[in-house]
Protein backbone atom coordinates (compact mmCIF):
# COMPACT_ATOMS: atom_id res chain seq x y z
CA UNK A 1 0.00 0.00 0.00
CA UNK A 2 1.21 3.48 -0.89
CA UNK A 3 0.16 6.48 1.18
CA UNK A 4 0.43 10.04 -0.07
CA UNK A 5 0.65 12.55 2.79
CA UNK A 6 -0.32 15.93 1.39
CA UNK A 7 0.08 19.13 3.35
CA UNK A 8 -2.66 21.73 2.91
CA UNK A 9 -1.92 24.76 0.77
CA UNK A 10 -0.77 28.16 2.05
CA UNK A 11 -2.86 30.07 4.58
CA UNK A 12 -3.33 33.71 5.59
CA UNK A 13 -2.06 33.54 9.16
CA UNK A 14 1.25 35.41 9.31
CA UNK A 15 2.74 35.19 12.81
CA UNK A 16 -0.34 33.43 14.18
CA UNK A 17 -0.23 30.35 16.40
CA UNK A 18 -2.75 28.00 14.88
CA UNK A 19 -3.26 24.28 14.99
CA UNK A 20 -6.85 23.25 15.62
CA UNK A 21 -8.40 26.62 14.74
CA UNK A 22 -9.48 27.28 11.18
CA UNK A 23 -7.56 29.97 9.35
CA UNK A 24 -8.31 31.30 5.86
CA UNK A 25 -6.57 29.89 2.83
CA UNK A 26 -4.26 32.16 0.83
CA UNK A 27 -5.60 33.79 -2.33
CA UNK A 28 -3.35 31.40 -4.28
CA UNK A 29 -5.44 28.35 -3.29
CA UNK A 30 -6.78 27.52 -6.78
CA UNK A 31 -3.33 27.63 -8.39
CA UNK A 32 -1.73 25.64 -5.56
CA UNK A 33 -4.50 23.03 -5.64
CA UNK A 34 -3.99 22.60 -9.40
CA UNK A 35 -0.26 22.04 -8.78
CA UNK A 36 -1.01 19.40 -6.14
CA UNK A 37 -3.46 17.67 -8.50
CA UNK A 38 -0.82 17.55 -11.25
CA UNK A 39 1.91 16.27 -8.91
CA UNK A 40 -0.35 13.59 -7.48
CA UNK A 41 -1.52 12.45 -10.93
CA UNK A 42 2.10 12.07 -12.07
CA UNK A 43 3.05 10.06 -8.96
CA UNK A 44 -0.09 7.94 -8.69
CA UNK A 45 -2.66 8.03 -11.48
CA UNK A 46 -6.15 7.97 -10.01
CA UNK A 47 -7.85 4.59 -9.90
CA UNK A 48 -11.07 4.20 -11.94
CA UNK A 49 -13.16 4.94 -8.83
CA UNK A 50 -11.01 7.94 -7.85
CA UNK A 51 -8.62 8.36 -4.95
CA UNK A 52 -9.60 7.12 -1.53
CA UNK A 53 -8.91 10.20 0.60
CA UNK A 54 -8.70 10.85 4.31
CA UNK A 55 -8.46 14.36 5.67
CA UNK A 56 -8.01 16.38 8.79
CA UNK A 57 -11.38 18.01 9.57
CA UNK A 58 -9.75 21.45 9.37
CA UNK A 59 -11.25 23.48 6.53
CA UNK A 60 -7.80 24.18 5.05
CA UNK A 61 -7.36 20.42 4.54
CA UNK A 62 -10.91 19.57 3.49
CA UNK A 63 -10.83 22.27 0.79
CA UNK A 64 -7.79 20.64 -0.82
CA UNK A 65 -9.11 17.11 -0.34
CA UNK A 66 -12.30 18.07 -2.19
CA UNK A 67 -10.23 19.00 -5.26
CA UNK A 68 -8.58 15.56 -5.23
CA UNK A 69 -11.42 13.16 -4.45
CA UNK A 70 -15.13 12.71 -4.01
CA UNK A 71 -14.63 9.94 -1.42
CA UNK A 72 -13.27 11.83 1.60
CA UNK A 73 -13.27 10.56 5.17
CA UNK A 74 -12.46 13.25 7.76
CA UNK A 75 -10.60 11.95 10.82
CA UNK A 76 -9.74 13.87 13.99
CA UNK A 77 -6.48 11.95 14.34
CA UNK A 78 -5.11 13.79 11.29
CA UNK A 79 -5.50 17.24 12.88
CA UNK A 80 -2.59 19.52 13.61
CA UNK A 81 -1.35 19.89 17.17
CA UNK A 82 -3.75 21.57 19.60
CA UNK A 83 -2.04 24.66 21.00
CA UNK A 84 -4.63 25.18 23.76
CA UNK A 85 -4.82 28.76 25.04
CA UNK A 86 -2.22 29.83 22.47
CA UNK A 87 -4.58 29.10 19.55
CA UNK A 88 -5.37 32.04 17.31
CA UNK A 89 -2.92 34.36 19.10
CA UNK A 90 0.22 35.94 17.70
CA UNK A 91 3.37 34.03 18.62
CA UNK A 92 4.97 37.35 19.51
CA UNK A 93 2.23 37.99 22.11
CA UNK A 94 2.65 34.68 23.93
CA UNK A 95 4.43 34.80 27.30
CA UNK A 96 8.04 33.68 27.11
CA UNK A 97 7.60 31.97 30.49
CA UNK A 98 5.26 29.52 28.71
CA UNK A 99 6.84 29.25 25.28
CA UNK A 100 10.51 28.87 26.25
CA UNK A 101 10.15 25.63 28.25
CA UNK A 102 7.79 24.25 25.59
CA UNK A 103 10.21 25.01 22.75
CA UNK A 104 12.92 23.17 24.70
CA UNK A 105 10.74 20.06 25.02
CA UNK A 106 7.65 20.20 22.79
CA UNK A 107 7.62 16.38 22.57
CA UNK A 108 6.55 15.93 26.20
CA UNK A 109 5.38 19.41 27.30
CA UNK A 110 2.04 20.82 26.21
CA UNK A 111 0.96 24.43 25.79
CA UNK A 112 -1.61 25.39 28.46
CA UNK A 113 -4.75 23.29 27.80
CA UNK A 114 -3.14 21.92 24.64
CA UNK A 115 -1.45 18.68 23.67
CA UNK A 116 2.13 17.49 23.35
CA UNK A 117 3.75 16.74 20.02
CA UNK A 118 4.14 13.19 21.31
CA UNK A 119 0.34 12.98 21.58
CA UNK A 120 0.04 14.16 17.96
CA UNK A 121 2.33 11.34 16.89
CA UNK A 122 0.43 8.75 18.94
CA UNK A 123 -2.96 9.59 17.45
CA UNK A 124 -1.65 9.90 13.88
CA UNK A 125 0.31 6.65 14.17
CA UNK A 126 -2.81 4.90 15.50
CA UNK A 127 -4.65 6.06 12.38
CA UNK A 128 -1.88 4.74 10.13
CA UNK A 129 -1.85 1.38 11.94
CA UNK A 130 -5.61 1.14 11.48
CA UNK A 131 -5.21 1.98 7.79
CA UNK A 132 -2.74 -0.88 7.31
CA UNK A 133 -5.07 -3.27 9.14
CA UNK A 134 -8.01 -2.24 6.93
CA UNK A 135 -6.30 -3.79 3.89
CA UNK A 136 -7.52 -1.21 1.36
CA UNK A 137 -5.88 -3.04 -1.52
CA UNK A 138 -3.25 -1.79 -3.91
CA UNK A 139 -4.79 1.56 -4.81
CA UNK A 140 -3.06 4.70 -3.50
CA UNK A 141 -4.37 6.28 -0.31
CA UNK A 142 -4.37 10.07 -0.05
CA UNK A 143 -4.18 11.83 3.32
CA UNK A 144 -4.56 15.62 3.41
CA UNK A 145 -3.19 16.87 6.68
CA UNK A 146 -0.76 19.30 8.33
CA UNK A 147 2.99 19.87 8.45
CA UNK A 148 3.34 18.81 12.08
CA UNK A 149 1.26 15.68 11.57
CA UNK A 150 3.28 14.67 8.50
CA UNK A 151 6.55 15.17 10.37
CA UNK A 152 5.24 13.11 13.30
CA UNK A 153 4.18 10.29 10.96
CA UNK A 154 7.49 10.22 9.07
CA UNK A 155 9.37 10.06 12.38
CA UNK A 156 7.11 7.22 13.50
CA UNK A 157 7.49 5.26 10.27
CA UNK A 158 11.28 5.64 10.12
CA UNK A 159 11.82 5.42 13.89
CA UNK A 160 13.44 8.86 13.97
CA UNK A 161 13.47 10.54 17.40
CA UNK A 162 10.49 12.87 17.51
CA UNK A 163 12.59 15.78 18.79
CA UNK A 164 14.23 15.77 15.31
CA UNK A 165 10.91 16.15 13.46
CA UNK A 166 11.37 19.79 12.57
CA UNK A 167 14.58 19.00 10.71
CA UNK A 168 12.24 17.60 8.03
CA UNK A 169 11.01 20.14 5.49
CA UNK A 170 7.29 19.89 4.71
CA UNK A 171 6.13 22.73 2.44
CA UNK A 172 2.56 23.81 1.80
CA UNK A 173 1.06 21.66 -0.94
CA UNK A 174 3.90 19.14 -0.78
CA UNK A 175 3.49 15.38 -1.13
CA UNK A 176 5.32 12.88 1.07
CA UNK A 177 5.16 9.28 -0.13
CA UNK A 178 5.22 6.22 2.11
CA UNK A 179 4.94 2.56 1.20
CA UNK A 180 3.93 -0.29 3.50
CA UNK A 181 5.83 -3.38 2.38
CA UNK A 182 7.30 -6.39 4.17
CA UNK A 183 5.72 -5.26 7.45
CA UNK A 184 7.54 -1.95 7.53
CA UNK A 185 7.28 1.56 6.11
CA UNK A 186 9.55 2.87 3.39
CA UNK A 187 9.92 6.56 2.60
CA UNK A 188 9.64 6.98 -1.19
CA UNK A 189 9.70 10.76 -1.25
CA UNK A 190 9.67 13.67 1.19
CA UNK A 191 8.35 17.17 0.55
CA UNK A 192 7.80 16.61 -3.19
Amino acid sequence: MEVYLIRHTAVQAAGLCYGHCDVPLADTFAAEAAQVQAKLASLAPAPPTGYRAFSSPAQRCLALAETLSTAITPDERLREMHFGTWENRLWSALPAAETTPWMDDYVTLAPPQGETFGAVQQRAAAFLTELVSADLGSWPVVMVTHGGTIRALVCHCLQIPLQNAFQLGVDYGSITRLKWQYDCWQLLGLNG
